[in-house]
Parts: structure tokens; C-alpha cells; sequence
């Protein structure tokens, strides 16, 4: 039965576990101009935030395919990335506040696969759909925690942004409390050799490679926009923080009420068109912005190359698991792994490319959406794998 009590409650969930970790895409920019640091070492930074969650994704992808009780780790989630992200903002120092911050991360990543593993379950027939509702929760934070830490490190500092950002995780996890108990229980068991074998075998197939690769560089030209766009509004077009934080939630603010509709139509047409139209219109649309000349034109073509692969990104979490077939949980953790993880190395590599003009990460990002759209060609033209087997 498609049950959609429990959308609403992981959407507002996901929404908070969010907020923080979203607003890093101007507390981090923040952080760095405060400390006098380079475009290369705030790429650096993201990228070890993103590392961090990275470690937490497939472990925590494979507790919810394992662990019976998965609405306390659900709650749990909450105070790991409250308290995480609270003692982030005591930081003095680039390693300090880099460790701290990816240790936070981790909080957040583990939300991430139990919730869409558990989505995924309930929901075989419309698991796009149903991806696409749970990360309508995370764009709203993006409208919601952009222009808030904005506002706040405006009015005083990036350290009393997060001290505020912060609440709001913590009042939702008290009430997750009780949304947990109706979170439906899952078999008990633990992860075997067999287990490790499964996997191994279902994503180092030819196909399984592939997609692996078209994650990985789907969230490349994500990262390499997203990062360098705060640093670039600021230093070629005067922004304050507040401006800047704006106008990147309003780029992303279509891809995500896009989400559930573009994940429904991939339901019924197949994951192969959308993803190849979104990583094809961003390849073109972050090429422009990088030859434009035009403030306004810049604003609209990065819009539209947020928008598309904001857009596109539930399509991409369904199409792990039309390939894995069973195994939800560890299949979107491993996802998410690759999109957030290895991924993140974008923005040390768009930092680097944009030392000498911020606008190159847009070239570059034009470039990883190439690479994408190329590899969504390869994609089988069938909507999903039958459950319970995989692609060779």
C-alpha cells in the first residue's frame, strides 16, 4: 500500500537534518573569507565536509537494509548532526573546523540511505515519485537555510549562524522520537560475506561501473557550480552574503519542486531521457555562463543549470536501485557515496581552476555534464530492472 503518512514526516526530517549541512554552501565561502584562505582551500574544504559524509553513507545503507528498528537511528541522526555542527562553530583554525564539520557530515549522510532505503521499500512501484517527495525536504531547506544564514552572517557572524541553524535539528529530532515508532520494522539480520559478495558482483559489472561513473560526474559539474558560485557572485558582481545566498536558493529552487514530477514521469518513460536531456541542457546552459559577458545572463544560464540537475537527481537514485534490484538501503548508501564522496573532489579541482578566473569552474562544470550525458546514452532504454536482479 503507498503509504503516504510517513512522506510528510521524512520530508520535514529531511528538511532539518539539512539545514546546516545546505547553509555550508555559504558558511564555508564565510569561513574562508574570514580566514583569508584561497578558492582552492574553500574547495578543499568542501570537500573534506563531503568526505566525511561520504563514510557514513554505505554503512549506514546497510544497517537499514539489516537492522530491524530503523526509526531510532533515524532519530538519532538528528543530535549527531546538532551537536556536530555546534562544537563546528567554537572552531578556531582550517583543521579544526574542517574535522569538525565532516564528523557532522556523517550525521546527516546516515539519514540519507536509512530514510530513502526505507522509502524505497515501501514504495517499489513509484520509488522515483517517492525519492523525489523526500527530497523536496531538502531543497525547501536549501530556500530556507541560504537566505537565513545569509541574513545571519550579515547581521553578525558565520559562528552564530550555525549556533541558531542548529535549533531547529534539534526540535525536529525530539519529535522524530515518535514519528520513529511508526516507521515499519524491518527483518533483523546481520551483513554476511555473501552479503559483501552480492554487492561486489552486482557493481563491478560492466553496466554497474558505468552507473557508478555517471553518478560521479552528474554531482562533479553539481559541486563545481555550487562551490565556486558563492566566490564568483561576491568577487565579479559585489554581492553581500545575504544577495549571494539568495540568489543561489532561488537556481535551485525549481530543480526542486521539480523532483517528485520528473521522478513520477521516469517512472512511467524510464530513467535514460531525463537523465541525458538534464545533464545535456546543464552542459550547455554552465558553457554559456562561462562565455557570457552579461550579469544577467550569467544568473539565468546558471539557474537553468542548477535547476536541470537539482531536477534529475531522485531519477538518478532510482535508477541505483532499478540495478541492484533488493538491497535499497546499500544501494542508494553507495550512491550516495559516489555523489557526495568521491564527487566532492569537484571542488578542490574548480577551486584550482578558478584562480585565476572564478567563471572557469563553469566551464569546467560544463565539461563533467558532458561526461554525464555521454554515459546516460549507455544506460538500458527499459524503465527498471525486474526486483531482485541486476543488469549485467
Amino acid at each position: 500500500m503507498f503509504n503516504r503518512d510517513l512522506l510528510i514526516p521524512f520530508s520535514i526530517g529531511h528538511c532539518a537534518n539539512d539545514l546546516v549541512p545546505i547553509a555550508m554552501y555559504i558558511l564555508i565561502p564565510a569561513f574562508g573569507v574570514a580566514m583569508g584562505l584561497s578558492p582552492a582551500e574553500i574547495g578543499l574544504l568542501f570537500m573534506i565536509h563531503n568526505l566525511g559524509a561520504s563514510v557514513a553513507y554505505l554503512p549506514a545503507g546497510m544497517l537499514a537494509d539489516h537492522v530491524a528498528n530503523r526509526g531510532v537511528l533515524l532519530a538519532a541522526t538528528f543530535f549527531w548532526v546538532g551537536l556536530g555542527y555546534l562544537a563546528a562553530s567554537f572552531a578556531d583554525g582550517f583543521w579544526a573546523f574542517a574535522i569538525l564539520i565532516a564528523i557532522a557530515g556523517m550525521g546527516d549522510a546516515a539519514w540519507h540511505p536509512i530514510a530513502t532505503g526505507v522509502l524505497a521499500q515501501m514504495h517499489k512501484a513509484k520509488r522515483a515519485y517517492a525519492l523525489g517527495m523526500h527530497a523536496i525536504g531538502g531543497h525547501i531547506s536549501e530556500v530556507i537555510a541560504l537566505p537565513v544564514a545569509g541574513f545571519l552572517i550579515a547581521a553578525w557572524d558565520w559562528r552564530i549562524a550555525i549556533q541558531i541553524l542548529v535549533i531547529p535539528t534539534f526540535i525536529v529530532g525530539i519529535i522524530f522520537i515518535f514519528v520513529a515508532r511508526k516507521v515499519p520494522l524491518h527483518v533483523n539480520s546481520r551483513p554476511t560475506r555473501a552479503d559483501f559478495a552480492d554487492i561486489w558482483r552486482i557493481w563491478t559489472t560492466r553496466q554497474g561501473l558505468k552507473v557508478i561513473a555517471l553518478f560521479t560526474t552528474y554531482n562533479m559539474g553539481l559541486f563545481a557550480i555550487i562551490t565556486m558560485t558563492p566566490l564568483y557572485l561576491r568577487a565579479n558582481h559585489g554581492f553581500d552574503w545575504q544577495e549571494t545566498a539568495i540568489a543561489i536558493a532561488v537556481m535551485m529552487l525549481l530543480g526542486a519542486l521539480a523532483q517528485p514530477g520528473t521522478g513520477k514521469l521516469s517512472d512511467r518513460i524510464g530513467r535514460r531521457p531525463l537523465v541525458i536531456i538534464g545533464n545535456g541542457v546543464a552542459a550547455a546552459a554552465a558553457f554559456i555562463a562561462w562565455l557570457s559577458t552579461s550579469f544577467v545572463l550569467t544568473l539565468i544560464t546558471l539557474g537553468v543549470a542548477l535547476t536541470m540537475l537539482v531536477a534529475i537527481r531522485a531519477v538518478l537514485q532510482a535508477a541505483a536501485v532499478d540495478h541492484a534490484g533488493g538491497r535499497e538501503g546499500t544501494s542508494l548508501g553507495l550512491t550516495f557515496a559516489f555523489m557526495d564522496g568521491f564527487a566532492a573532489s569537484a571542488a578542490v579541482l574548480a577551486g584550482l581552476a578558478g584562480e585565476s578566473d572564478l567563471a572557469n569552474a563553469f566551464l569546467l562544470a560544463s565539461g563533467f555534464s558532458i561526461l554525464a550525458t555521454l554515459l546516460g546514452l549507455t544506460m538500458p532504454r527499459k524503465a527498471s530492472a525486474p526486483l531482485g536482479t541486476a543488469p549485467a
